[in-house]
């Protein structure tokens, strides 16, 4: 499978498409996935199991930087119970950095709040089209820091999600 990997709109049909409304900041990436026969949890597992070793570097120089702020250390994205029953998955529960905030074989919403700003991130398969993907984020600031936090984080952002993709999808 050729990498394919578009920008595009958050699906309307999509749950966190409801999150959008008022967003600092808001993205998506669409393509086909190799995985079209698994849930949208199973899609998001498989793609964080495979966070390529400098976003892990990204992600630990972060929560060190942070933690003069107050903010959270979020870990690594890819910290997960490789031993969970995928069938034991629940809203409410953590899978590596973010907490599941809805749940559907066709949309995982995962998301995480701190001080300075909320986001939310969508696994989300059409139902009448199970080939192709997007993954959306979705990010309210709540203050300067927020701001100032995402002017750093937007262009690492657009550097990660699509090299994860291409890792877990294409490669």
């Amino acid at each position: 499978m050729k990498a394919k990997i578009e920008k595009c709109n958050v699906p309307n049909s999509s749950q966190i498409s409801k999150s959008l409304s008022g967003a600092y900041y808001s993205d998506a990436y669409c393509f086909p996935t190799k995985y079209r026969e698994r849930t949208s949890l199973q899609i998001w597992l498989a793609h964080v199991s495979t966070v390529p070793a400098w976003v892990n570097f990204l992600m630990a120089a972060r929560n060190k930087l942070v933690s003069a702020l107050g903010l959270k250390n979020l870990g690594h994205l890819g910290a997960v119970d490789e031993g969970k029953p995928i069938n034991n998955y629940r809203v409410g529960d953590r899978v590596g950095i973010f907490t599941i905030l809805s749940l559907s074989d066709n949309e995982i919403v995962l998301g995480d709040s701190d001080k300075h700003l909320d986001v939310k991130v969508s696994v989300f398969k059409e139902i009448n089209d199970s080939e192709f993907i997007t993954i959306s984020t979705v990010v309210h600031v709540h203050n300067a820091l927020g701001k100032a936090y995402m002017l750093v984080v937007e262009p690492i952002h657009k550097l990660i999600v699509p090299s994860t993709i291409k890792r877990a999808e294409f490669s």
